[in-house]
C-alpha cells in the first residue's frame, strides 16, 4: 500500500472515530440539548490546543451480539489541552455510543488519563454523560469502575478534580464525581442518582421523575451533591473555566496571580453603616464580600445548599483566597448541619491547594433542636472545627458583629492558629447573647421579683451592664485574641496587607499516616 493510500486510511479512520456512534445518535444529542463529547472539549480548551490519545481503541467484548458492534473511542474521548495557557486533562464520555456505558476498555482509558494528570501534575475535567456500566461485560465494567475510584482516592488533595455532569449518572458511575473536588450540573439535562426512578418504585413503591429523585435543583439545594447548578452545558464549561483561574495545578504550586489595577487601599464607606443597629436584624454577608474583593467579583461556591454560610473564592491585589462568611440573612447565620458541612469540605479543599482561607464571622451559634441532635450536629460542627485547626495556610478572620459561644471558636479563631484575627467595632464576643446570659446569671434574682414591671427594669438594666461589658471586641483584644479592632471601611487595605505579611508562612501538623477526622 502506497504511502498516501496508508495516509488517507489514517485520516479515514480519524473521521470515522469523530463520528462516535454515527450522524443520527449525534442529531438525536443535539435535539435534547446536549453537545456531543467532542463540541464540549472544544469548547472547554483554549482553541486547537486538544491533544487526544486513544482514540482508535475499541471494546474487547464477544458476548451478547457486541462482537457485531464497535466504535473506535469507544464511547469516551481522552485527552490534554489548555486553558487559559494552562495544562489540564480532560475525558469526555460520549453517549452516542452504547449509551456512554462504561467497558473495561473505556475505563482503562480514563485511568490512563488520570495517571497522566498526576505526573504532570495537572488538573482533571470529567465530562460525564453515561448510562452506567456496560452490563454486557459483567463484572470487568464493574471493576473498570472501581480502577477509576482508586485514581480518584489517590489524586484527591494532589490535584484539582472537577466533575461537569452534563447528561445522566447513574449507579456505580455516580461514585467518581462525588470523590472529585467540585461537581457541576445544568438544569435540563442532568441526573444523579444511585438508583433510578424505576428501582425506588420497586423496592419502596415511592413514585418520583428524574428530576425529582437526582435533578440538579435537588443536588444543588437538598443533598448538596452538586457545587454549581447552570442553566446549560454552555454556561457550566465557562464557570469550569473560572473555577480553575483560582486554582493552582496542584498541591505543590500557588494559585496563579492576577493581574490588579484596583487600589489596595480602596475605602469602602458604605461597610461603616452596614451592620444595623438593632443585633437582631439582618444584612447580606455578601455585599461586604463583594464591597472589600477585586472589582467587586465573587465567585459563589453551593450558592444553594446551606445559605446560612456563604463560601467561594474572589481575589485581593490579585492573590486568590478562599471565603467562608456566615449569612445573617439566613437563619440569622447559625452554624447547622448542612453549613458545617459545607464550610468544612471548603476549608479542607482550600487549605489541600495553598489557597489563604478568608472567614467573615457573624454567628450567634449552633441551631438548636431534637432534628439537630439526632442528624449529629456535633460531629459535624466538630469537622468545621477540625477542618479550621488541621488548615496550615494563611488564616484571616474578621468579626462583624456576633461570635457567640462555641460558634465563635469554631470560625477560625486566634485558637484555633488564626493568623490575624480582626474585629469591627461592632464586634460581640461572648459565651451568649445579652438577654440569655442574664437570664442563666441572676435567675434567683429574677424569679424572686413578683412586680412585672420591676422585673423588666431589672433584666433591661443587667442586659444593659452585659453589652457594656462583652457586646464590644475590646474584652476579646484585652486578652490578644482580636489583633486590632478596625474601622469596617478599611477592610479591604487590612486584609490585604496581612495577606502579604502571612505570603512566607510556615505551619506543619505533627507526622502522621492521615487524620482521622469526624465523619
Amino acid at each position: 500500500m502506497a504511502i498516501e493510500d496508508k495516509i488517507k486510511e489514517l485520516l479515514d479512520k480519524r473521521e470515522l472515530a469523530k463520528l462516535g456512534g454515527g450522524q443520527k445518535r449525534i442529531d438525536s444529542q443535539h435535539s435534547k440539548g446536549k453537545l456531543t463529547a467532542r463540541e464540549r472539549i472544544d469548547l472547554l480548551l483554549d482553541e486547537g490546543s486538544f491533544e487526544e490519545f486513544d482514540m482508535f481503541v475499541t471494546h474487547n467484548c464477544h458476548d451478547f451480539g457486541l462482537e457485531k458492534e464497535s466504535y473506535m473511542s469507544d464511547g469516551v474521548v481522552t485527552g490534554y489541552g489548555t486553558i487559559d495557557g494552562r495544562l489540564v486533562y480532560v475525558f469526555s464520555q460520549d453517549f452516542t455510543v452504547f449509551g456512554g456505558s462504561l467497558s473495561e476498555a473505556y475505563a482503562q482509558k480514563i485511568c490512563k488519563l488520570l495517571d497522566k494528570a498526576m505526573k504532570m501534575g495537572a488538573p482533571v475535567i470529567g465530562i460525564n454523560d453515561s448510562g452506567g456500566a456496560r452490563i454486557q461485560e459483567g463484572v470487568k465494567s464493574l471493576g473498570g469502575y472501581a480502577e477509576i475510584f482508586q485514581r480518584n482516592i489517590m489524586a484527591s488533595g494532589v490535584i484539582p478534580q472537577i466533575s461537569a455532569i452534563f447528561g445522566p449518572c447513574a449507579g456505580g458511575a455516580v461514585y467518581s464525581p462525588a470523590l472529585t473536588d467540585f461537581i457541576f450540573m445544568t438544569k435540563k439535562n442532568s441526573y444523579m442518582f444511585v438508583t433510578g426512578p424505576k428501582v425506588v418504585k420497586t423496592v419502596t413503591g415511592e413514585v418520583v421523575t428524574d428530576d425529582e429523585l437526582g435533578g440538579a435543583s435537588v443536588h444543588g439545594s437538598k443533598s448538596g451533591v452538586t457545587h454549581f447548578v447552570t442553566e446549560d452545558e454552555q454556561e457550566g464549561i465557562l464557570m469550569i473555566r473560572k473555577l480553575l483561574s483560582y486554582l493552582p495545578q496542584n498541591n505543590l504550586e500557588e494559585a496563579p496571580l492576577a493581574p490588579c489595577n484596583d487600589p489596595i487601599h480602596r475605602l469602602e464607606d458604605s461597610l461603616n453603616y452596614i451592620i444595623p443597629e438593632n443585633p437582631n436584624k439582618p444584612y447580606d454577608v455578601k455585599d461586604v464580600i463583594h464591597s472589600i474583593a477585586d472589582y467587586n467579583e465573587f465567585m459563589e461556591i453551593h450558592r444553594n445548599y446551606a445559605p446560612n454560610i456563604v463560601i467561594g473564592y474572589a481575589r485581593f491585589n490579585g492573590v486568590s483566597v478562599g471565603i467562608v462568611a456566615n449569612q445573617p440573612s439566613y437563619l440569622a447565620g447559625v452554624l447547622d448541619i448542612n453549613a458545617s458541612r459545607k464550610a468544612a469540605r471548603f476549608v479542607r479543599f482550600c487549605d489541600a491547594f495553598n489557597i489563604p482561607i478568608l472567614t467573615l464571622v457573624d454567628v450567634p451559634g449552633f441551631l438548636p433542636g431534637t432534628a439537630q441532635e439526632y442528624g449529629g450536629i456535633i460531629t459535624n460542627g466538630a469537622k468545621l472545627l477540625y477542618a479550621y485547626g488541621e488548615a496550615t495556610v494563611p488564616k484571616i478572620t474578621v468579626i462583624l458583629r456576633k461570635a457567640y459561644g462555641g460558634a465563635y471558636d469554631v470560625m477560625s479563631s486566634k485558637h484555633l492558629r488564626g493568623d490575624i484575627n480582626y474585629a469591627w467595632p461592632t464586634a460581640e464576643i461572648a459565651v451568649m447573647g445579652p438577654k440569655g446570659a442574664i437570664e442563666v446569671l441572676n435567675s434567683k434574682q429574677i424569679a424572686a421579683i413578683t412586680d412585672p414591671i420591676e422585673k423588666e427594669e431589672f433584666i433591661r438594666k443587667n442586659e444593659q451592664e452585659y453589652k457594656d461589658k462583652f457586646a464590644n471586641p475590646y474584652n476579646a483584644a484585652k486578652y490578644g485574641y482580636i489583633d486590632d479592632v478596625i474601622e469596617p471601611r478599611n477592610t479591604r487595605f487590612r486584609v490585604i496587607r496581612a495577606l502579604q505579611s502571612l505570603a512566607t508562612k510556615k505551619d506543619v501538623n505533627p507526622p502522621k499516616k492521615h487524620d482521622n477526622l469526624p465523619l
